[in-house]
């Protein structure tokens, strides 16, 4: 266990918690997150760092150079909230009704930030570091966007490494997986259009309530008769939205899906049943329909070498019984993917301990956990670049 970096990190958690206050209680969504990339990006300009912002977006890279080392590397962190009423509380709670940081990305943002105030102070390492700050990663779009917008080409890495807290992990644990690791999302929204009327003559409607309702349970036969049972995939519909008032028949009617694969085959094979079943539906009912397919999913695969790799330097750092291998995959999905298939690397978990799940109105992350993801983020700069 490396001691000495433990407690030098440890010295900055005061500041941490001050930066973590700050972007909990100013929460901002998506890709629309200016003030927060304004925020992070004067911190890391004050402290040396070359730093290039509105990439893909409001994504920025902070890049420093020390010694004449050639190698690279990539660490990011996300930073958007979610349109969800904070049920806290907590003295920084979110000051924006209806936003807030319940998944914990105001956490890795400021992880990140003090791993680079560190580096910055100590210099302790040969080479080139790149902190990738990234918004838009509960929709699937940051990652994506950044890359497209050349982020690998204009800021060149060996590898790139990802982290995120994970509640129902033990407490400050940091667990690792070779391989396919986290689900492609897809997220799509159908809308069903039919022939509004009054409740009292539905002859003379085309009802998209019905046929949506029965495409809602149609669409469950696609897992449970298609998928084997050794397999994992998720169809889910969130929302159903149609009509406003008991004694019409509404107009139109849309489902939004959610939908997880850890296979990139069986993705396109439950893509497809979505397709023709929602058309069979649809036809069946009489209604027009429109699928409308958001960013294409992305399976999130680490890299073995580089995976085994971060589980060792977390066990010299932490030691031997901080660091779980081989921890179980999960459905759960993280734009991150994009970025792991053009580069090496990894994405590892740090345990939040028995709390709410991310997501729910009542997460909050542990802040005790601030200055050990920050010395992990350290000890992998310092190791790779020494």
């Amino acid at each position: 266990m490396n001691e000495k970096l433990l407690s030098e990190v440890a010295k900055l958690q005061p500041e941490m918690k001050e930066w973590m206050d700050h972007m909990h209680q100013n929460p901002e969504l998506n890709m629309d997150t200016p003030n927060t990339a304004k925020y992070i990006a004067e911190k890391l300009k004050s402290w040396g760092y070359d730093v290039v912002e509105g990439i893909g977006g409001t994504g920025l890279v902070a890049s420093l150079t020390v010694g004449d080392g050639k190698k690279s590397i990539g660490m990011r962190a996300d930073f958007d909230a979610l349109p969800i009423l904070e049920d806290n509380d907590l003295s920084y709670k979110s000051k924006i009704e209806g936003w807030s940081h319940l998944c914990g990305h105001d956490a890795h943002a400021t992880m990140l930030l003090g791993a680079g105030k560190y580096l910055a102070e100590t210099k302790n390492f040969n080479g080139t570091v790149r902190l990738i700050f990234q918004p838009g990663e509960e929709t699937m779009e940051g990652a994506p966007a950044m890359v497209a917008d050349g982020l690998f080409k204009r800021f060149p890495v060996d590898a790139v490494y990802g982290m995120h807290n994970m509640p129902g992990l033990p407490l400050g644990k940091f667990h690792f997986r070779e391989g396919e690791t986290m689900a492609a999302v897809d997220n799509w929204e159908i809308e069903l259009t039919g022939k509004g009327s009054h409740g009292s003559m539905p002859e003379l409607s085309i009802d998209p309530l019905v046929c949506g309702a029965s495409l809602v349970m149609a669409l469950q036969t696609i897992v449970s008769r298609n998928v084997s049972p050794w397999k994992n995939s998720v169809v889910n519909v969130g929302a159903f939205q149609s009509g406003v008032a008991g004694n019409a028949v509404p107009q139109k009617a849309i489902l939004r899906l959610s939908i997880r694969n850890m296979e990139s085959e069986l993705r396109t094979m439950v893509l497809d049943k979505i397709r023709s079943i929602t058309k069979a539906q649809a036809e069946a009912f009489n209604c027009g329909y429109e699928i409308r397919e958001g960013v294409a999913g992305a399976v999130l695969i680490n890299t073995p070498e580089n995976t085994q790799w971060a589980a060792n330097v977390a066990r010299a750092t932490f030691g031997e019984d901080q660091v779980v291998e081989n921890m179980h995959p999960y459905m759960g999905s993280e734009d991150f993917a994009f970025m792991l298939k053009e580069k090496a690397g990894t994405y590892c978990m740090i345990g939040n301990g028995d709390t709410f799940m991310v997501h729910h109105p009542k997460y909050v992350f542990n802040q005790d956990m601030l200055s050990r993801g920050a010395a992990y983020w350290v000890a992998l700069a310092e190791e790779y670049l020494k």
